[in-house]
């Protein structure tokens, strides 16, 4: 009876030890002003929302999650309220092993997120704010553009398209220029392959051969080898 009970003790503490290890990754936060609601965390799997944790919130405005990474990857915090109120609000964040930390209000979820523990997310909050300027740029062009089609000024619509076209090219560039900037970071494949993925595969190329060996192992650096050799594989059958 005596080596039954240790033997049960020694399988419970080898299950406590795997469950350890399973978990790399600590996601803590708070959003100010929450009272009710249900907080998703999830990733895109396969092209498609996979929900990795959920936790009902009720009366407490604190958060935490953990879960094993094998790289960093972007992860999503979904806010589905039950107050009555059916708004579902989302944030995106680049996570990676280790504690991160997310602060943010229910007022503006997304708007007011702080992370930190991520040195990939603040690389990415670094490219955002450089897209920031060609963002502001397009909302510009569109608004000329509808008073052009308001006005139905055909010349001056063949214009701002060219300005557009333009545009887009040099935000290409920028986005190729800051992956290569920051071969270092998993950032760097993510962005590849979810903003310029339909950029010449030679571009896309310069870019992974740029990658430190870590980031090339990496889950985003291993995809955008994968997806450069399938587009390859396209081009020499077309």
């Amino acid at each position: 009876m005596r080596l039954t009970f240790i033997a049960f003790i020694l399988v419970l503490l080898c299950f406590a030890c795997t469950k350890k290890e399973e978990s790399n990754t600590t996601i803590t936060g708070k959003i100010h002003g929450l009272k009710k609601g249900v907080l998703y965390l999830e990733k895109i799997e396969d092209s498609l929302m996979t929900t990795l944790d959920s936790l009902v919130m009720s009366g407490k405005e604190d958060f935490s999650f953990s879960i094993q990474l094998q790289s960093p990857e972007m992860l999503y915090l979904f806010l589905r309220k039950t107050d009555g109120v059916p708004i579902e609000d989302g944030l995106a964040f680049f996570a990676e092993p280790g504690l991160i930390d997310i602060k943010t209000s229910l007022n503006i979820f997304e708007g007011n997120a702080e992370v930190s523990g991520s040195v990939n997310h603040d690389k990415f909050e670094e490219y955002q704010k450089l897209m920031q300027r060609y963002n502001d740029k397009n909302l510009e062009l569109f608004a000329e553009n509808f008073q052009a089609d308001k006005d139905d000024n055909e010349a001056k619509k063949i214009e701002i398209n060219q300005r557009y076209e333009s545009l887009i090219k040099s935000k290409y560039i920028a986005t190729i220029n800051f992956a290569m900037n920051h071969s270092e970071y998993e950032v760097a494949p993510y962005l590849a392959l979810s903003e310029i993925y339909d950029a010449n595969v030679k571009y896309l190329d310069t870019i992974f051969n740029k990658l430190t060996t870590k980031v090339k192992a990496s889950m985003y650096g291993k995809e955008l080898e994968k997806y450069i050799e399938e587009r390859k594989a396209l081009e020499t059958n077309e």
